[in-house]
């Protein structure tokens, strides 16, 4: 078996691992926030109708969140400000959300340079650490996404 066929082989094996654990994650997440709720409505002593007013107000919210994180984002849906910094892989953008207006850094690396400098499995890695990682000392990453040319990395943007 090539290199080539072995790392895509990992790869595949990571993406499903990240995917079905980023499925309890986010499973747990919601049983923790509905827990959430019923404590502070119990504390609060709510009568019955305001406690469902406020259960299917949760609810909505959580549908809302769920249908936000399914949306498939493109390069269309930012907007370029500057140009922050340049690599061997590409550029750093610093761009704007068009809709919420929220400034990224954006990270574009070309493919071809990627695939030619076998580095595939690198930025892979790097990626999945930045969206898992939760610390002060870690630049948080809030969307991945890549056309036929790219891969995009939108990340906090730290000025400074």
């Amino acid at each position: 078996m090539s290199n080539h066929t072995k790392e895509r082989v990992t790869m595949a094996k990571v993406t499903l691992e990240n995917f079905y654990s980023n499925l309890i994650t986010q499973h747990e997440e919601r049983e923790m926030r509905q827990q959430k709720l019923e404590k502070v409505m119990d504390e609060e002593g709510l009568p019955d109708e305001e406690k469902h007013m406020r259960r299917s107000q949760h609810a909505r919210k959580e549908t809302e969140f769920l249908r936000l994180k399914r949306t498939r984002l493109g390069l269309d849906d930012f907007e370029s400000l500057k140009v922050i910094g340049r690599g061997a892989f590409g550029e750093v953008r610093l761009v704007q959300k068009k809709d919420p207006g929220h400034v990224y850094a954006m990270k574009i690396l070309r493919k071809a340079d990627m695939l030619q400098k076998e580095q595939v499995g690198h930025i892979r890695r790097a990626g999945h650490l930045l969206v898992q990682a939760d610390s002060l000392w870690v630049v948080k990453m809030f969307y991945i996404f890549q056309d036929k040319l790219n891969l995009y990395l939108l990340m906090e943007f730290l000025p400074g």
